[in-house]
């Protein structure tokens, strides 16, 4: 270990302590995010309309979570990899895993592109998209492919920097990106009148400017890893190895984003006014969420270089101190959305019928997200240590299929708010309880590391 920098070393001192600092830009980054989602809220709410809130946050959202998010899922995969290999301290692999990795996703990205720009009006359709929003929806799906190679590449490499143990530059990085939009957000639609069309350009713009700084700062590296373009190849072991566990998290991101896009149409049959608050309570308690996330993507790092490194002992202590760290931000998280969340939304939105609409839909999910940390918490312990496959298995079962059996029955019965509320709730809990079964047998234990494979 001694070529790691401390300041990147995840395999010594105290676990609490690194996992906290390790943690908090992770955290940051995420929150400023959801800042900037609120904006983004804020000013095709008040200078767009209702209906351009429900293109941008409706449909359109569930056909990026689907077809996006399967290949930025899939960089777990990779950061789990790269940080076995960083933690074991072995150089030349990890150059040529970080350029695997790179050149995989800018691949994927290049195709998805295409797909998106050619398939977006039919899978609006599919979603039964109200037709007061679906030229919207349409115009803001179409710019947003243009950008999604970016997407793609800034994902990966950010997963890259998490692994090497460098949370600080992604986070910077992504608040130059959020500054960036919500100023075009702004000039392109409040100034230029560019409508939806300036929401989407102006995320397009910030999306290439934050990927260029990741690349760069990946490229000049440092004695320990570099980015560099002969190692831009798509093979290897550790590309198989990356696929092996990027493939079932990417599986794992699609079935929640089909169940979810199941659930829009469920939402779409409510009326516009509930889409649009279904869409304003993702960018309200949408930061609770992102912490939450946040939360799992340190714990993954944090394992992965731990258990690359053989410490056993280190893994066990952050299993128990991530897991005290998360419940006590989910219960501080909770009491300020419940809070705060009325006034909040009376500044994102004039439209007081969406504001309680929304705030009766936070008020069905926030009380309940305690029963979320385990399935956070331990699906990310899973993960750093390779275990892919069972994990989206019980997740997918109690989540996605459970929820998609729930609009099938439940709903269709009753037809109502809570009911589609509810399917949530009851998935979190069921899914909490599988897994800390399956954590409690202690197989995920004996995982050969990647190095060793």
């Amino acid at each position: 270990m001694s070529n790691m920098s401390n300041r990147n070393d995840l395999t010594s001192g105290a676990v609490w302590k690194k996992l906290l600092v390790f943690f908090l830009p992770i955290a940051a980054g995420t929150i400023i995010q959801q800042f900037y989602n609120a904006a983004d809220g804020l000013i095709v709410g008040r200078f767009v309309g209702t209906n351009a809130l429900a293109a941008v946050g409706g449909s359109s959202a569930q056909i990026i979570n689907v077809l996006v998010g399967f290949f930025v899922a899939m960089t777990a995969g990779a950061s789990v990899v790269i940080g076995q290999i960083y933690g074991a301290g072995r150089k030349e692999d990890l150059n040529r895993a970080i350029g695997n990795a790179v050149a995989g996703l800018a691949i994927a990205g290049l195709a998805l592109m295409a797909i998106g720009l050619v398939a977006s009006p039919g899978l609006l359709r599919l979603l039964n998209t109200p037709e007061e929003t679906l030229e919207g929806a349409v115009l803001y799906l179409r710019i947003y492919f243009l950008g999604v190679p970016f997407v793609m590449i800034l994902n990966m490499e950010s997963s890259i920097l998490r692994a090497l143990g460098d949370s600080f530059h992604p986070f910077l990085y992504m608040v130059v990106g959020c500054v960036m939009n919500i100023v075009l957000d702004a000039l392109f639609v409040i100034v230029f009148g560019w409508g939806i069309a300036g929401v989407a350009a102006a995320t397009v713009a910030a999306q290439v400017v934050n990927t260029a700084l990741l690349s760069r700062r990946l490229m000049k590296g440092t004695t320990e890893y570099r980015l560099s373009f002969r190692n831009l190849k798509l093979k290897g072991v550790y590309l198989v190895n990356m696929l092996k566990l990027g493939i079932p998290a990417g599986l794992q991101s699609s079935m929640y984003s089909i169940s979810n896009m199941i659930i829009q149409v469920a939402v779409n049959s409510l009326g516009t006014v509930v889409v649009a608050s279904w869409a304003m309570s993702g960018k309200t308690d949408g930061l609770y969420w992102a912490v939450s996330n946040a939360m799992g993507a340190a714990i993954t790092s944090f394992i992965a270089q731990n258990h690359g490194a053989g410490r056993t002992d280190r893994v066990k202590q952050c299993v128990r101190q991530g897991l005290i760290m998360h419940f006590l931000v989910t219960a501080g998280l909770s009491a300020l959305l419940m809070l705060t969340g009325i006034p909040v939304l009376r500044i994102l939105t004039p439209d007081e019928a969406v504001v309680q609409t929304t705030y009766t839909i936070m008020s069905y999910f926030v009380p309940f997200y305690v029963t979320w940390v385990l399935v956070e918490v331990l699906s990310a312990v899973l993960r750093g240590v390779g275990d892919a496959v069972y994990p989206v298995v019980i997740i997918g079962t109690g989540i996605c299929l459970f929820r998609v059996v729930w609009i099938a029955t439940v709903f269709a019965s009753i037809g109502t708010l809570l009911s589609l509320c509810l399917s949530y709730v009851a998935s979190w809990t069921i899914t909490s309880i599988a897994l800390v079964i399956y954590y409690r047998k202690g197989g995920w234990m004996n995982r050969r590391r990647i190095v060793d494979r």
